[in-house]
């Protein structure tokens, strides 16, 4: 929408009109107020014709985009949220080989573990208005995905587009953790949350959960570490069907211990029913800003009035100079 900085500018525009129809003294005088003169200097044989509207209807446009240009108008543009709570969240998602097994049920249907933790946590990271995000991706090492930005969005996107086997088939736990402490803006003050989620143990990378937990601390980071996979499903083999645990793998110690350290909280995630409750109760944990800032962003338009009051003053300077009854030629 429009508005206008000094709107009682726009009081200004009838006064012509009340000028013109002010008692004059003589007729001399009355005609001066009823031509109005633009430019000093401008001589009487160079005033227009009276009886011609086109004149007077161009001195009317300059008046009015002039006492527009004057009142300084605006554009408010849709209001916008200004980030008013200061946290960062990384998010280190497993990328391992044991992400493909198809032990999670999404909407009826069997599916592998990184296609229900995209689902899930993708709506997770659509209400996270207000926090920084960022995206690690790990297996043989640790990769930074996406920086911490407030660009939901983009964060989705790159987690919707990751492949199992893109960063290897290990799982690099201790890298992702370091990597995530030192991805944090040190420079601001700020909740640091690292949610890590894995279906397994450390078996990769350069530094261990255990190193990693020390600078953890030490940069006061909060650990929300997810145990993925189910306990029980059903394998069919040469001697028929038989029940396997998919999750013989997960390190669960270690796991408990990384958030118990930092004062976070370590969930188990055996179906897409409990990790949404997990996200929930992250959600009440590290509660989103309710009271947010709102500002409209102002785009000043002062200068399209003025600029066509300017054109239109040449115009009506080449027409009198071009009129046949002002020329000054009898």
């Amino acid at each position: 929408m429009i508005n206008f900085e000094w709107i009682w500018v726009l009081a200004a525009l009838p006064l012509p009109l009340i000028i013109y129809w002010l008692p004059a003294k003589n007729k001399s005088e009355s005609a001066a107020l009823k031509v109005p003169v633009l430019l000093d200097g401008m001589s009487s044989s160079t005033a227009v014709n009276t009886s011609k509207k086109t004149p007077l209807i161009i001195l009317s446009l300059i008046w009015v985009l002039l006492v527009l240009a004057a009142s300084r108008p605006q554009w408010l543009g849709e209001a916008v949220n200004i980030p008013s709570e200061g946290r960062e969240m990384m998010i280190a998602v497993d990328l391992s080989g044991s992400m493909q097994v198809e032990d999670m049920s999404l909407n009826g249907r069997a599916v592998n573990r990184l296609d229900m933790l995209k689902v899930l946590l993708g709506d997770f990271i659509k209400r996270r208005t207000g926090d920084r995000l960022g995206l690690i991706l790990f297996g043989d090492d640790a990769y930074m995905q996406t920086p911490m930005t407030f660009d939901r969005n983009t964060v989705q996107q790159m987690l919707d587009e990751t492949v199992l086997g893109l960063v290897g088939q290990q799982t690099a736990i201790g890298d992702a953790i370091a990597l995530s402490v030192k991805r944090f803006n040190e420079a601001e003050e700020s909740n640091r949350v690292l949610l890590l989620l894995t279906d397994g143990q450390n078996t990769a990378g350069k530094i261990t959960p255990e190193q990693a937990l020390e600078l953890a601390i030490a940069k006061n980071v909060t650990i929300y570490s997810i145990g993925i996979g189910a306990d029980v499903m059903l394998q069919q083999s040469l001697f028929g069907t038989r029940k396997v645990n998919p999750s013989s793998d997960l390190d669960e110690e270690s796991l408990k211990n990384l958030a118990e350290k930092t004062n976070g909280r370590y969930f188990r995630a055996r179906s897409s029913a409990d990790l949404a409750k997990i996200y929930q109760l992250l959600d009440e944990f590290e509660p989103v800003e309710q009271d947010q800032k709102k500002m409209r962003p102002l785009t000043a338009l002062f200068f399209w009035p003025l600029g066509i009051a300017i054109l239109l003053c040449f115009s009506y300077l080449v027409l009198i100079n071009l009129s046949p009854i002002t020329g000054g030629k009898k």
